[in-house]
């Protein structure tokens, strides 16, 4: 584990970017943020419960916004305007997902997902889009658990997917039977977040532990989804698991604007068989670097013998002068020279 912190540095300060210039922050929101629902009156009503599809993009995207904005007051002694609501990071990479076309039938068996069909399907045989499920069906939905999304448990019904549905929990009961340990977890992250006392390092390793384990839920369930993608692409997926273990253990902030800075070094489009960084033509040099240095670090990870736990952040686990080693504070990491912006 002495490897750990100088790895989890360097990948932190290689993806950490500056956005140069001035911005509005309006510019940066995920694809149809304005149009997705913002609150749960916007979802239609059976039986006294909201009733909402997750597998349209637009109908999900609308479960992360309800997420941010109903979360929004506990991060006012952060910053001013939510900007400090480190729940930002997850639809920002759902959007991200659906901007590269990533949440698309990757069979292509059906037309979900594309221009030629029904661009806001959401496919059930996208790996991207099940591991997404998993960090957005759980948080949601123990969120409602918790109180803090003001309605109650039995209020909430998730609707499945055309196939497969026994891989997916749909309401708040059959998450907690099914992925309890999980569902504790981010518990536990919304109750620490009511508290007072809290501080923002502190929350960071709530929500890391809760994000983990939501992917090792998810993971587990799902790599043969893997088998549909080209190479590339699958050890991408693979190699990603790898870089959140230790952007996990570096406690990276998944603020807004950080998450905005991240993913701007994350592939722009699915990638294809020949695709080979750092010589892939249509990617910035940044983008090259840095799918080029998430690959050595999984080549890395797995020749140290320290394989991808999706485990290694627990709450509390860490002193302060482990912590400062681990680089929790990455903004004072400087950015890899002579990048393509």
């Amino acid at each position: 584990m002495a490897f750990l912190p100088a790895w989890a540095c360097a990948l932190v300060g290689c993806i950490s970017v500056s956005l140069a210039g001035a911005f509005s922050l309006s510019d940066l929101y995920p694809p149809l943020w304005n149009e997705s629902p913002g609150q749960f009156s916007d979802y239609r009503v059976e039986n006294g419960k909201y009733v909402i599809d997750p597998w349209v993009y637009s109908k999900r995207m609308g479960m992360y916004k309800i997420l941010v904005n109903k979360t929004a007051s506990y991060f006012e002694k952060f910053a001013p305007d939510n900007e400090q609501n480190f729940l930002w990071g997850l639809p920002l990479q759902h959007g991200w997902q659906y901007t590269t076309g990533r949440l698309v039938d990757p069979s292509r068996r059906t037309d979900c997902g594309y221009e030629s069909g029904d661009r806001l399907c959401i496919s059930v045989d996208s790996w991207w889009a099940d591991i997404n499920y998993f960090l957005c069906a759980l948080p949601f939905l123990a969120a409602v658990d918790s109180g803090i999304m003001g309605i109650s448990s039995d209020q909430v019904l998730l609707l499945p997917p055309p196939k497969d549905q026994t891989k997916f929990c749909l309401n708040i009961s059959s998450c907690q039977s099914s992925f309890p340990k999980t569902m504790n977890k981010w518990n536990a992250l919304y109750k620490r977040l009511q508290s007072p006392s809290s501080s923002f390092d502190d929350l960071l390793k709530y929500l890391w532990d809760a994000h983990l384990s939501s992917l090792k839920d998810a993971y587990k369930i799902f790599e043969d989804r893997l088998e549909y993608y080209s190479k590339p692409e699958a050890d991408f997926g693979r190699d990603w698991c790898v870089a959140l273990d230790y952007l996990a253990a570096a406690c990276f902030p998944t603020t807004f604007i950080r998450v905005s800075e991240f993913q701007k070094g994350l592939p722009p489009r699915v990638l294809v068989d020949g695709d080979k960084a750092p010589f892939i033509s249509d990617f910035t040099d940044f983008q090259n670097t840095v799918l080029l240095g998430l690959n050595l670090l999984h080549q890395v990870d797995n020749a140290t013998a320290q394989p991808c736990q999706l485990q290694r952040v627990q709450p509390g686990n860490l002193t302060k002068s482990e912590a400062k080693g681990l680089g929790r504070h990455p903004t004072v990491v400087q950015p890899i020279a002579g990048r393509t912006q």
